[in-house]
């Protein structure tokens, strides 16, 4: 065994060599089936299982500043702040924000933005902790708060340039909370539509909104709870909880006719020691997780998530609702993975089924710290002349991908055959060596699709052997 694990070392550090040149995966390589003539489709994905646990590591954006991300008109938009020294005068040094930017349906990187305010570089700690976009096209971005800010600020991000204009310093009141992660429903700018803000207190019952008419003075925002800026909620899920944990998040609910698209009647709150929860805005529990059955958990154990993952969004596609949200963060096997599924009659949780699980064997297992979140876009478009969906899933220092979903989208068949691929991921490299690794070590087959390469009967050893030689191309 000693011999063993050191030639394994040694196949690990060449093939980590060889494949630095090499192809690298760049699609989610597992078949999706299609459900009620609805299918699924990966364009790209960028993540440590996948892409690779060291190429992964090395981009940029792979950090535990660049926490949330968001897509809008074709774009990705990933926020990192403090990601990069600036120096705007002699002994004067700026940690300045980034948002690196790629092609929605290609993954392509493109030129990234240095975020600026007032023409210098925007160099807040935590300062783009939240970057999301309204429901008219604008981009913006919230910065952390601690329990000693009073306001909580939104800025509009021109996506051409970086620079950030200052939309609202929002008023927490009297009670000071730290605040992570913000949302927006309707226009920032209040020139299409009214606006809602939204942020979730981090150990604490609290919540804090806003809101202002469309038209209104963009200086002056109201309360969203009956004036208030805030409120203490009392019902939780797991009822066993009192109060948030660390980095909640919120997610406004769209109303069903234009008289209320934008008003924030219902949405979604999601902390660290809870699971999605959709309240109305008297603060009320509407619906959630907890409506499930336990025929329908016992039914489908991935339905119900696990706590201490944060995240969820909602889209409508061929008369039928669906939501998605994640499942769990880094702990095998779920490994970042979130579920889509269409939500029960009158979009009720009891009922649900889920769809998919996505990808279906993960983005990562790197812890980010402990940041919880993981957020979800979805974008309408169209497939094969029908309307789609366009998913895009982001976990910091783990990965990203975006799926296109819609009656009219072909599915993937799927990789083909590729010599030495142990795991099925459609190409032969140090992730294979690693699979064998596991299962002859700690007989883990979880990543095992074809794992005697030789053909002698068993998995051993001299599999390692060949998959090595292939990666050398001996």
């Amino acid at each position: 065994m000693k011999k063993f694990l050191l030639v394994l070392s040694m196949v690990l550090m060449v093939c980590s060599s060889a494949l630095a040149a090499g192809k690298l995966l760049t699609k989610d390589p597992n078949t999706y089936e299609g459900k009620n003539g609805i299918n699924i489709k990966n364009l790209w994905i960028k993540d440590r299982f996948h892409y690779g646990e060291n190429e992964y590591a090395n981009f940029e954006w792979c950090n535990v500043k660049a926490r949330t991300a968001v897509m809008q008109d074709g774009i990705v938009y990933v926020a990192r702040s403090e990601a990069k020294q600036i120096i705007p005068a002699p002994g004067d040094t700026v940690m300045g924000a980034v948002v690196y930017r790629f092609d929605a349906l290609t993954g392509d990187e493109l030129p990234s933005l240095d975020v600026t305010l007032n023409g210098a570089p925007y160099g807040v700690f935590l300062g783009v902790n939240t970057i999301g976009k309204d429901n008219f096209g604008h981009v913006w971005v919230a910065p952390y708060t601690s329990e000693s800010a009073a306001t909580v600020p939104i800025y509009q991000l021109n996506t051409e340039t970086g620079e950030l204009t200052l939309i609202a310093s929002l008023d927490k009141g009297d009670v000071l909370a730290r605040t992570d992660y913000v949302d927006v429903v309707g226009d920032i700018t209040l020139e299409q539509a009214e606006c809602n803000v939204m942020t979730p207190a981090a150990n604490a019952p609290t919540v804090y909104a806003w809101h202002n008419d469309q038209g209104g003075d963009i200086d002056t925002w109201d309360g969203f709870f009956s004036g208030d800026s805030y409120i203490d909620f009392v019902d939780f899920y797991p009822v066993a909880q009192s109060q948030w944990g660390l980095a909640p998040c919120s997610r406004f609910v769209l109303g069903e006719d234009e008289d209320t698209r934008y008003s924030g009647e219902c949405f979604y709150i999601d902390g660290f020691n809870t699971v999605p929860v959709l309240y109305a805005n008297d603060c009320t529990i509407i619906d959630g997780f907890g409506s499930l059955t336990p025929e329908e958990m016992e039914a489908d154990s991935l339905l119900m998530p696990k706590v201490g993952c944060n995240g969820i969004a909602e889209f409508a596609l061929a008369d039928r609702n669906f939501i998605a949200y994640p499942i769990e963060q880094y702990s095998a096997p779920e490994s970042c993975r979130i579920n889509v599924c269409e939500l029960g009659e009158g979009m009720a949780f009891s009922g649900m089924q889920r769809y998919w699980t996505l990808p279906a064997d993960g983005l990562g297992q790197t812890s980010d710290t402990g940041l919880r979140i993981q957020p979800l876009t979805a974008d309408y478009t169209t497939e094969g002349g029908k309307d789609a969906v366009l998913l895009f899933d982001y976990k910091c220092f783990n990965g990203m991908a975006v799926y296109i979903i819609g009656e009219g989208v072909t599915p993937d068949d799927g990789p083909s055959p590729v010599e030495g691929d142990v795991n099925g991921d459609g190409v032969c490299n140090s992730a294979d060596v690693t699979a064998l690794y596991q299962f002859i070590l700690n007989n883990d087959s979880s990543k095992i699709v074809n794992g005697d390469q030789n053909e002698d009967g068993t998995i051993n050893s001299a599999d390692v052997t060949a998959v090595y030689k292939i990666i050398l191309g001996s």
